[in-house]
């Protein structure tokens, strides 16, 4: 497994090992003795799987209690996370992710950052570990297309939800 830095303080971007054969591919997403020094403090409570059909943009969600561990299972989408917390020296800055199943990369996000993806190739299947169990009227949802963060995506009319199409920025 290789561990990187990204330019958003705290978001790791991790590349597990994956054993492949005639058979398939092995990967493991989650082990807590080979990710102790990603995330030795962590417990994670709650699993989640969003399916979504192409040109589908989830987010921008974020609470700030939440870790998030994400994952591509299926398709190929463009992760793009926004950094909401303001005492992070990454504030207001984003960085985005191909994370497909063909490179099987994972993100560790930690609390305060807006969270979104888009699917880019057929069904997306996204994984969430989380660390606390979903609270409704807890996290904030910023903008996709607010033009004060500069985003740039590669789709121009996404399929969104009400709360995505509406989404207001809250510090």
């Amino acid at each position: 497994m290789d561990v990187h830095d990204t330019q958003l303080s705290g978001v790791k971007l991790i590349i597990p090992e994956v054993f492949e054969d005639h058979r398939g591919a092995y990967i493991e997403l989650f082990d807590t003795e080979k990710y102790a020094a990603v995330c030795s403090d962590l417990i994670f409570v709650q699993d989640d799987i969003s399916v979504s059909h192409e040109g589908v943009l989830r987010g921008l969600h974020g609470d700030w209690q939440t870790t998030k561990l994400v994952t591509v299972l299926r398709g190929e989408g463009y992760a793009l996370l926004a950094d909401n917390r303001e005492d992070s020296p990454s504030y207001r800055q984003w960085q985005a992710f191909t994370l497909s199943r063909a490179n099987r990369h994972q993100l560790l996000i930690p609390p305060g950052i807006g969270n979104s993806v888009v699917s880019l190739d057929g069904e997306l299947i996204y994984h969430y570990k989380q660390t606390t169990h979903y609270v409704p009227g807890t996290q904030f949802t910023i903008r996709w297309d607010d033009t004060s963060w500069g985003f740039e995506w590669p789709i121009e009319s996404p399929i969104l939800s009400a709360r995505d199409a509406e989404g207001t920025y809250v510090s």
